[in-house]
């Protein structure tokens, strides 16, 4: 693999003064404070924006942080748009982004969080469910599905191994098909990692108010 594209003479942790950190789960839009210094985006060569995979996501610090390593980021995105994006079968999108709002929800991740339950609200139209999903924690009482995927992607968070036979029975009682099972399983595997990277290298903003 090429060594990773650093910018030597950037600073490695940025200070934000002003920075107003969100302390609650929502679906509000949230800004994202990195921890290190992502790359300038006039620094960005063609090769970082292979990485990228879409050149809009240069806006985003949090993918010019990552794109410090632009092959494994463009690894990392490919992964992510066809677990989620992939409508070829398997789990409904919404009840993959439910899946990813779940264990964002139980690792504490608020701005993952965030945009997965907007997406589970846009592609099912249930977002005051959502809502107390958010406020409440995953043993809300939903519906007999979603409760499943709910508990599912709780236990893949908490303890990976402690998952197996039982809990695949139990899916398949809601009415999950084996490619729904799997699907669930990739999103939560998936997020629990993303999580991960989100909250290890920067953190929640909550957006200025008006007239602030």
């Amino acid at each position: 693999m090429n060594a990773p594209v650093a910018a030597p003479d950037s600073p490695v942790l940025l200070s934000r003064p002003d920075h107003r950190e969100a302390d609650r789960f929502t679906q509000d839009e949230l800004n994202w404070v990195p921890a290190l210094a992502p790359l300038p985006v006039e620094d960005l060569t063609e090769r970082h924006y292979e990485g990228l995979t879409e050149r809009a996501r240069a806006q985003s610090p949090y993918f010019r942080l990552l794109v410090r390593d632009p092959e494994v980021l463009g690894a990392r995105t490919r992964t992510d748009k066809d677990i989620f994006y992939n409508g070829d079968g398997g789990l409904p999108r919404a009840e993959r982004e439910l899946a990813a709002t779940a264990v964002s929800r139980v690792n504490g991740c608020i701005f993952c969080a965030s945009v997965h339950a907007r997406f589970a609200t846009r592609h099912s139209g249930r977002g005051e469910e959502i809502d107390r999903l958010l406020r409440d924690g995953v043993s809300v009482d939903l519906d007999p599905r979603w409760n499943a995927i709910s508990a599912a992607s709780e236990r893949l968070t908490r303890t990976p191994s402690a998952f197996g036979a039982k809990d695949v029975r139990e899916l398949r009682e809601v009415g999950l098909s084996d490619d729904e099972v799997a699907d669930l399983v990739f999103a939560a595997a998936f997020f629990n990692w993303a999580n991960r990277l989100m909250l290890s290298l920067g953190g929640p903003e909550a957006p200025q108010e008006p007239g602030s």
